[in-house]
């Protein structure tokens, strides 16, 4: 007897592009996967209760991955059907910076070399902890600070000379991918063909399902998150015929 336990394995090799770089990509960390064959049916009646003949119309094969792993393989390969480049665009969030006691009275941010947004300043201590600054064309009160978008130095006002302040900001980094989202054409389709297969053995019997869809599309991409839990990434797909009219192959042990 053949059982399946578990959310198996699941592999995307887009098959729209061929050449460097493009290969399979695994959904890591799968948590589940649902692969759903539809179909219409028509019935035929004549006068009585129920249908003289049923035949199938259209059908649909659509799929569900989630998955834990954040890989921007995935995303680039399978969903946009662009290429990530080398390099990361990341946060610094509330960095503790100084203003100086004396003029000038400018702060230079950790990456200000890498620097490319400004995301906002806050005072850290004192009688306005936690109070937002306002950002200004020359800081001319408390409260108020301007930034050089291409330095990343932030200038302050003498009112708030000696504050602590918390500075957030967007800056690049060599390290990691980063895909440059565009606005394509419509039509613009990148496909993949999806292999999923369950290996864990039940009972002394290898699982050994396994399910290659020769061509899919994908149609749905959520990134959710929540206060106190990991973020489960939800991928929509739909699978069609190759150009060779065939829809994939099913595997199973009996």
């Amino acid at each position: 007897m053949q059982l399946a336990f578990g959310a198996g394995a699941l592999w995307g090799n887009r098959t729209d592009q061929t050449g460097s770089g493009i290969g399979p990509d695994q959904f890591a960390i799968l948590q589940d996967v649902e692969i759903d064959w539809d179909w219409q049916v028509k019935e035929l009646y004549g006068q009585f209760q129920f249908p003289l003949d049923i035949a199938r119309g259209q059908g649909k094969i659509t799929g569900k991955a989630k998955f834990a792993r954040i890989f921007g393989a995935i995303y680039g390969d399978l969903f946009f059907g662009q290429t990530p480049a080398a390099g990361q665009l990341t946060v610094a969030e509330n960095e503790a910076q100084i203003v100086p006691a004396t003029g000038p009275y400018t702060v230079t941010v950790s990456e200000a070399a890498n620097f490319v947004d400004d995301l906002g300043v806050w005072y850290a201590s004192g009688s306005n902890a936690g109070g937002r600054f306002t950002r200004v064309t020359t800081p001319a009160a408390a409260g108020q600070y301007s930034v050089n978008l291409a330095t990343g130095i932030y200038t302050l006002s003498a009112a708030d000379a000696s504050a602590a302040l918390l500075v957030s900001y967007l800056y690049n980094m060599t390290t990691g991918k980063k895909l440059v989202v565009t606005n394509q054409l419509m039509g613009a389709t990148p496909t993949f063909k999806a292999t999923f297969y369950t290996m864990k053995t039940s009972q002394g019997v290898p699982a050994g399902l396994a399910l290659v869809l020769n061509a899919c599309t994908a149609s749905k991409l959520a990134l959710p998150t929540r206060i106190d839990d990991y973020e489960i990434q939800e991928f929509d797909f739909s699978a069609f015929a190759d150009p060779t009219g065939t829809i994939g192959t099913l595997s199973v042990n009996e």
